[in-house]
């Protein structure tokens, strides 16, 4: 009999670990795909927006990482990867524009001349003498990065150039994320014996600054040109709309139970879906793995996406960050045609409006959603100089329960959970290794393998 697996979840970990499943098991296994909603993708959703496909969950991958770059590779769309142009983000703090803090890591600066005018003489003092203070370090402390940053640099520093890098990314604030979790190369070199932050900093700038191209790609056509050639080269049977509510031992197998009650047997399953939804699925099986994931909390957000009319002037930068203690409802702008010079010749501009960390849900009707994201951009818009831009289409993606939240201690509570799961199940997504599309794609190839290495031995 061919083997069966089932895999829990149709966004980019689930159809990678399907993909995965499919290249070492054969054309005879059956890969069978739960997808709860309506369509694959998960956080990868492209809508098409005024005619024009708009990226409207993440957008891009990190290129030196191997692993999203070799599965573009594989599924031949390396031709689609599009390189950023050389624009750089904005910062608003206070009441206008400013450059981003840099040299810096994820925000945080390697010296008070990092900051330009963002912070006054009392900190920079504070930031000069950094090295030059007590430091006691403890290898494998769990802290947060605010609380670190916070300590020895002062709370401006925070509040307006390490929230909003890492609040792009996390959909939290610096106070809520895990050093270890956000930052690993930071805590490699504390722990290694960095005599400072400053110096731990420095150290990873100056490393950083030797890598040569573009850091981010994107792919013409969206993410959906990947989500399709994914669901494509899995030969997965795909269930949308199929919400899995149970996972059950099976003699050697499992037992799959959708919310419909309809039930199915398979030789192993892989989990791929946010831990609070794969922590009640697994109570049956690995206990005390699920109370662990079900205790993750989840970080929403809301994209207000917008296509301007041709010939719309956008500001001089690939987007805007907003500081945590600026008096904008916002997070974030992405300005997509000034960030990606492909988009720019497709069609009219585009930018995407940011709103939501954790525990700041987006509660605003559609509405007063984009009420609120027309009325911070014409601030910025007028900081730079140019009138307020004027949408011909506008679309709201909401994410109630987009990320989840890489708390200090969040990443060694995961590899626990790992451990505790039995054999021929397996855990992939976002919160296994990290939320961008490269690490979950990893961690999807690294679920298919247990499982693949569990059917072989068994």
């Amino acid at each position: 009999m061919s083997v069966r697996v089932a895999v829990v979840g149709g966004g980019v970990s689930g159809l990678t670990a399907a993909y995965a499943l499919r290249r070492t098991l054969g054309a005879e296994a059956l890969v069978e795909v739960f997808e709860a909603t309506d369509r694959l993708g998960g956080l990868l959703h492209t809508p098409l927006i005024g005619g024009l496909p708009v990226d409207v969950g993440a957008e891009a991958f990190i290129v030196r990482r191997p692993e999203a770059s070799a599965l573009v590779a594989e599924l031949g769309l390396a031709a689609h990867v599009r390189a950023p142009g050389p624009l750089r983000p904005a910062l608003w703090s206070g009441d206008g524009l400013h450059s981003l803090p840099t040299p810096a890591v994820m925000g945080i600066p390697t010296g008070a001349g990092s900051l330009g005018d963002l912070v006054d003489d009392r900190v920079r003092v504070k930031i000069a003498d950094e090295a030059l203070r007590g430091w006691t370090w403890e290898a494998g402390t769990p802290i947060s990065v605010g609380a670190l940053v916070r300590d020895r640099f002062g709370d401006e520093v925070v509040a307006r150039s390490v929230d909003p890098m890492l609040g792009g990314v996390y959909s939290a604030r610096a106070d809520q994320l895990g050093l270890v979790e956000t930052i690993p190369g930071l805590a490699r070199a504390l722990d290694a014996g960095a005599p400072s932050l400053t110096a731990a900093v420095t150290g990873l700038s100056v490393a950083a600054a030797q890598n040569s191209g573009p850091v981010f790609g994107a792919l013409r056509g969206g993410y959906r040109t990947l989500v399709e050639a994914l669901r494509a080269a899995s030969g997965a049977l795909v269930r949308i709309g199929a919400r899995v509510v149970a996972i059950d031992a099976d003699g050697p197998g499992y037992t799959v139970t959708d919310a419909d009650g309809a039930a199915a047997s398979y030789d192993a399953v892989i989990v791929a879906v946010p831990p609070w939804q794969a922590g009640p699925m697994l109570t049956s099986v690995a206990a005390d793995a699920a109370a662990t994931l079900s205790a993750v909390q989840a970080a929403g957000s809301a994209v207000v996406a917008c296509v301007l009319a041709p010939g719309s002037v956008l500001p001089d930068h690939s987007g805007v960050l907003v500081a945590t203690d600026a008096d904008l409802a916002m997070k974030a702008v992405t300005l997509s045609t000034q960030k990606w010079p492909h988009l720019a010749e497709a069609g009219p501009p585009v930018l995407r409006v940011s709103f939501g960390r954790l525990g700041e849900p987006v509660t605003m009707t559609d509405d007063l959603l984009v009420a609120a994201a027309l009325a911070d951009l014409e601030r910025v818009f007028a900081a730079a100089g140019l009138p307020a831009p004027v949408p011909e289409s506008v679309a709201v993606q909401r994410w109630p329960t987009g990320l989840p939240h890489f708390a200090p201690g969040h990443l060694a509570a995961m590899a626990t959970a790992l451990d505790q799961l039995p054999a021929g199940v397996a855990l992939a997504g976002a919160a296994v290794d990290g939320v961008g599309v490269p690490a979950c794609i990893g961690a999807a190839r690294r679920a298919a393998g247990r499982i693949v290495a569990g059917l072989t031995e068994g």
